[in-house]
C-alpha cells in the first residue's frame, strides 16, 4: 500500500517537513511495510522556504541587505544546487513583520531587499526562480527591488526618484541598461493567490495600503504615484499591464515581476507541487495524506490542501485532509475530492496544549486511520 504524505505546515506547531515524520511514524506503527513518500507542501506563503528545501534536499542561505526603511538586517532563501533553483519568500526581505507598527510608513517602504536576495541567488548560479508573493510592507511596485538589481528610475533632473512609493511621483524616466544581465536567461515562477491590480479601488494602494499604514490621503498618493509608474513603463517597454491579475500583490510587486522580469504567475500551491515533482509523487498512490492547521470551508480557496486534494484525485488516490482543528463547514471539501476529514485534538483542547502537542497528536491520528482502514478492508 502507497501513502504519499503533502501537508503544509502546522502553524506555530510544527513545519510541513515535521508533519511528513509525524504522519510516517504513525502509518509504519501500523503497517511497517507501507510505501510512505514524503512531499512536504506550501501554498507560496510562509513555509514555501522551507517546504521546497526539504523536499528537494536544498539549502537555506542568509544573506545581508537592507529592510523595507533601509535599515541592515537579514533573511534567508532556499537554493537548491542540482536544480540551480532559488526559492524566495519577499516577507523576508520587504515584510511587514520587519516593522514595527509604529515604525511603519508605506510612502517611503522599499522593496530593495527582495532585489538583493535574487542578485545573491543569481551570483550563485540560479536560473531558476520560485517567488512566493505577500505580506510585503511596500507599496513601491517593485521599483525598489529593480534598483537593486541595476534599473534607474530618475526623476526630470536625472537624479534617482526618492525610495518608496510616492517618491513614484516624481519619475520622468527608466533606465534599464544596468539591469542585471543575467536576468536575461532566468526563469521566474511567482506563486501568487492575490488577483488585484496594480491600479484603482481594488488595487495595490486602495486594498492593502491600510494595512500598512496609509491614510486615506496616503492612499490618493500612492495611486497617483503608481499610475506615473504605468506611464511611463509603457514609455519605456512599450506595455504596462496594470490590470493583469496579481500586478497589485505585495504592494504591487506583482507588476514588476511581470512587466519587467517577465516572470509567469500561478496560484501558489500549483507552483509549488509543479516544483516539488508533487504529480509524480502520486502517480500509483492508494492514499494521500494532507493537512494544515485550521480547515474549514475557505480552505478550498487556495490553500495547500485543497490543491493536493485536486491533483491527487485526478490521479485516483483518497485524500485524507488532517487538520489540527476541523470547522463544520470544512465537510464541503467532502464534496470536491476529498474522501475524509481529521481533527487531530479533541475539541476543547487548550491552544497552548494543542500546539505543543502537535506531531504527537498527529502521529497517533494517523495511525487510528490506518488502523481503521485495515480493518475495514478486512
Amino acid at each position: 500500500m502507497k501513502f504519499v504524505l503533502a501537508p503544509d505546515s502546522f502553524k506555530e506547531s510544527m513545519s510541513a517537513s515535521v508533519a511528513v515524520e509525524a504522519m510516517r511514524r504513525g502509518i509504519h506503527a501500523v503497517r511497517p511495510d507501507a510505501e510512505c513518500v514524503g512531499v512536504p507542501m506550501a501554498d507560496g506563503g510562509e513555509g514555501t522556504v522551507d517546504a521546497v528545501v526539504d523536499a528537494l534536499d536544498g539549502q537555506r542561505i542568509t544573506v545581508e541587505l537592507q529592510d523595507p526603511l533601509g535599515r541592515p538586517t537579514e533573511a534567508t532563501f532556499g537554493y537548491v544546487a542540482h536544480r540551480k533553483l532559488a526559492v524566495i519568500e519577499i516577507a523576508a526581505a520587504a515584510g511587514l513583520e520587519l516593522v514595527a507598527p509604529n515604525e511603519r510608513d508605506v510612502l517611503r517602504a522599499s522593496s530593495s531587499g527582495v532585489g538583493q536576495l535574487i542578485a545573491n541567488a543569481l551570483d550563485r548560479g540560479a536560473t531558476e526562480f520560485l517567488i512566493g508573493l505577500g505580506g510585503s510592507a511596500t507599496n513601491d511596485a517593485g521599483v525598489g527591488m529593480l534598483v537593486a538589481l541595476g534599473a534607474k528610475f530618475l526623476d526630470a533632473s536625472g537624479r534617482p526618484v526618492a525610495p518608496g512609493g510616492a517618491g513614484l511621483k516624481d519619475l520622468d524616466r527608466i533606465v534599464l541598461d544596468g539591469l542585471d544581465p543575467r536576468l536575461c536567461d532566468v526563469h521566474i515562477r511567482v506563486a501568487c493567490d492575490v488577483n488585484a491590480p496594480l491600479l484603482g479601488p481594488t488595487g495595490a494602494s486602495a486594498v492593502f495600503g491600510p494595512q500598512k499604514g496609509a491614510t486615506a490621503a496616503d492612499v490618493e498618493l500612492l495611486d497617483a504615484a503608481l499610475s506615473r509608474l504605468v506611464s511611463v513603463t509603457e514609455a519605456t517597454l512599450g506595455h504596462a499591464r496594470h490590470d493583469t491579475p496579481g500586478a497589485g500583490a505585495a504592494g504591487g510587486l506583482g507588476f514588476a515581476f511581470f512587466e519587467f522580469l517577465g516572470a509567469e504567475s500561478k496560484p501558489g500551491v500549483e507552483v509549488v507541487a509543479e516544483t516539488v515533482g508533487l504529480e509524480r509523487a502520486v502517480r500509483g498512490a492508494d492514499w494521500v495524506f494532507t493537512g494544515e492547521g485550521g480547515v474549514d470551508a475557505q480552505t478550498m480557496l487556495g490553500k495547500t490542501p485543497f490543491g493536493v486534494a485536486q491533483l491527487a484525485s485526478r490521479q485516483g488516490a483518497h485524500v485524507v485532509i488532517f487538520g489540527g482543528r476541523v470547522a463544520p463547514d470544512a465537510t464541503v471539501l467532502l464534496d470536491h475530492g476529498v474522501d475524509r476529514l481529521v481533527a487531530i485534538t479533541p475539541d476543547g483542547t487548550p491552544i497552548d496544549e494543542a500546539l505543543r502537542r502537535g506531531p504527537q497528536a498527529l502521529e497517533q491520528a494517523a495511525a487510528e486511520f490506518v488502523r481503521e482502514l485495515i480493518g475495514t478492508a478486512t
